[in-house]
This record gives structure tokens, sequence and C-alpha cells, in this order.
């Protein structure tokens, strides 16, 4: 059972210092409360109206906001609570809410937050490209945002995003299966001169002629996640090793299209690559490091 809220903050000994009487904005918000959890804050609010109101006016001036800080499950009223004065967030990481979070919920927070540069959305299946829209029309300073699982991000969601995010580096895109290589090759011709991280792991949709296209408009490309992707090929891998000289990882793992000569240029240019080498290949690599071949019987 929770305690009585108090009108003042709490009874003063004669002669005693409350934590109150500090400077707010001078001492407690910038010292004090930046260093609280945010589950604690949700229980320190509690404790009389006036920490309340020292609580939300922190609240308020929140540039980071993370749910996962108040556990694994969040309830709606808690969430709406905690955000409802905020104005000045650039990160926002929404993932612990991912089985209720609806667009009635998240469209207003974007409204009043255009400073935002990151959004993590992953899981968050019971929204639509009406969160995506807000996000391209309100936020045209982010540069990275989570939409791994959303079932519902399709082509004419992406497309929205690619025409209003110029600022757009770092994109997850993982089982987003409605997506095709039309929706890809749109987003690498109006954003791909300034991508430089992306995943679009287990969408058996996308193809070699996506991957092409990313190759020939994203020269910053640096970590790609092609995991799973069924109908990507060694063309695609191959286009990479051409157009891609920023490129440091690679991940391939299950395409089973992707033949070992085509990683191979990206080997030896130190790209990291999530498979191995075949036995062969493996032996070579090892004599060009240390200066010799082990002895090896490959007729076991």
């Amino acid at each position: 059972m929770e305690p009585p809220m108090e009108p003042s903050g709490g009874e003063q000994e004669p002669g005693a210092v409350r934590l109150l009487d500090l400077p707010w904005e001078d001492v407690l918000l910038p010292h004090v409360l930046s260093r609280v959890p945010l589950r604690q804050l949700l229980r320190l609010q509690r404790v009389s109206r006036a920490f309340r109101a020292l609580v939300q006016l922190h609240l308020a001036g929140l540039r980071r906001f993370d749910a996962a800080q108040v556990g694994p499950q969040i309830p709606r009223a808690a969430l709406a609570w905690l955000l409802r004065d905020a104005e000045g967030l650039q990160e926002l990481a929404l993932a612990p809410c991912h089985e209720w979070l609806s667009d009635d919920d998240l469209v207003p927070v974007l409204a009043r937050n255009p400073q935002l540069r990151s959004v993590a959305l992953a899981g968050c299946g019971q929204l639509s490209r009406r969160t995506l829209g807000a996000l391209a029309e309100g936020c045209p300073r982010l540069q990275r945002l989570s939409l791994a699982h959303c079932d519902w991000v399709d082509g004419l969601a992406l497309r929205g995003l690619a025409d209003r995010c110029p600022a757009l580096e770092e994109l997850d895109l993982t089982a987003c299966r409605q997506l095709k290589d039309e929706a890809i090759v749109y987003l690498a011709q109006r954003r791909g001169a300034g991508l430089r991280i992306l995943s679009l792991a287990v969408n058996a949709n996308v193809g070699d002629a996506a991957v092409q296209e990313l190759a020939r408009n994203c020269p910053e490309l640096e970590h790609l996640d092609l995991t799973g992707c069924l109908r990507v090929g060694s063309d695609g891998v191959r286009t990479l090793a051409e157009y891609c000289p920023a490129l440091r990882s690679l991940r391939v793992r299950h395409c089973h299209h992707v033949a070992e000569p085509s990683l191979s240029r990206l080997r030896k240019r130190g790209v990291d690559i999530d498979v191995e080498p075949p036995l062969h290949q493996a032996l070579v690599l090892l004599q060009d490091m240390a200066g010799f071949a082990p002895f090896v019987n490959l007729q076991v």
C-alpha cells in the first residue's frame, strides 16, 4: 500500500535542510535526478506534491528515454505520464511496450519531439503506416531507426520515410517481411548516400536487385546484414565488393546462393564476414598470416 502523499515533501526538523530546499534547476535536476533510474522516479513522484512537481520538471527536459529502464513491461498509463511533458527528446526506445503500443499512444509523442534523432520500435507490431508518416513529417533530423520485426512496414510506408528523412544513417528492417526489392531500391536511390548501417535480415523477398542498387548508391555503407535473405546470391555480393569501399562487416549466414569466390575479395580487404571460408581457403589465409602451411590430410 502506497504511503499518503504529503503536501510539502515531509516534516522538517529545526535547522535541517531538506532536499527540496536545494536549487532545483542548478542542483537537483542536473546532478541528482539525472542519475535516478526511471523506475525510481515513478516511486519518487508519489512521495509528495513537491516531489511530483520536481519529477515532472525533470521529465519535461529529458533528452533520452528508454522504456527498458522502467522494466521488461511498462503499463500504458505509466508511459503516458512519463512522456506527457517531454518536448526535447533526441532518443526514444520503446521495445518493452511492443505488446500494446499503438499509433494513438506514439504519434502525439512524436509530434511534440521534432528533435528526435534515434527511435527504436523493435517488435511493436500494433503500429501502422501512420507512425512512420508522423516520423517522416515531424522528425526531419532522424538518424537511427529500428523497425525490426514490424510486419506492418511495407513499401509505401518505407517510401515516405525515404522521401522525408535526409539525415537517416542507420536503419533496421529485420524481418519486415512485406518489403520487396522495389522498396529497397527506392530507399537506396533516395537515401543511399548517407546510409552507414542497414539490416535486411530475414526478408525472403529481398534479392540481388536490391543489394546491387544498395551497392551502387551507398558508398558510405559500413555494416550490412543479409542474414536469411534466401534470394541474395553471389552477384549482389560481387557488386558490394566493387562499389562499397567503406564496408566493414557483412552478414550472409543462411544465404545459400552466396558462393565463396564472391566473398573472397571482401575477405582480402579485411571485411568481417559471418561465414567461415572453405577449408582450403582457411589454409591459404593461415599460410599468408603465419608464413607456413600446416600438414592436413585432405583424404581423411
